[in-house]
């Protein structure tokens, strides 16, 4: 299933359809997370055996487990995020435990950017932010495909320069 299609297609006109991040996001932050657990792994483990001892270096098995516990985090959090564009505004939702919800109308946006890092770029992701007015209804956007950031942007500044028109 392609993570940026569409859901709700046969929802009334009224709901949202949202959309999520693309699958390659979770690999990444997978992949992140699996090769932090290394260095610290192999970090703790010499530091240990050679300041404390030989028995203590089991102490570094730690980071692996945390990390397999992390690996179910880390989709569940992506699972959790997702976006839908209405008439008026942007609706993003995220969280797992503490559920967020962010409405940016489109006439209060002042910027919208679309950055996308070297490991992004690896994974064929990028990052939408979304400056306002208030930096607290600052919102960001990750695990975009590239055209679909730009194509949002494009979307987004379009008719943020419409709206503010009427201000």
């Amino acid at each position: 299933m392609d993570t940026g299609s569409l859901e709700g297609t046969g929802a009334p006109a009224d709901q949202p359809v949202w959309r999520r991040p693309r699958p390659g996001l979770l690999r990444m932050r997978r992949l992140l997370l699996m090769v932090w657990t290394g260095v610290l792994t192999v970090a703790a483990g010499l530091l240990l055996g050679l300041l404390a001892g030989p028995a203590w270096t089991l102490c570094a098995l730690l980071p692996p487990v945390c990390a397999v516990w992390g690996r179910r985090l880390l989709e569940r959090n992506w699972r959790s995020w997702r976006y839908a564009e209405r008439a008026d505004d942007l609706l993003i939702s995220r969280g797992v435990l503490w559920r967020e919800e962010t409405v940016v109308p489109y006439g209060r946006m002042q910027l919208v950017e679309v950055t996308s890092g070297p490991v992004e770029r690896r994974f064929g992701l990028a990052t939408v932010q979304l400056h306002t007015a208030a930096a607290a209804t600052d919102a960001t956007l990750p695990g975009l495909d590239p055209a679909e950031a730009e194509r949002l942007r494009d979307r987004l500044t379009e008719l943020g320069e419409a709206r503010s028109a009427g201000l």
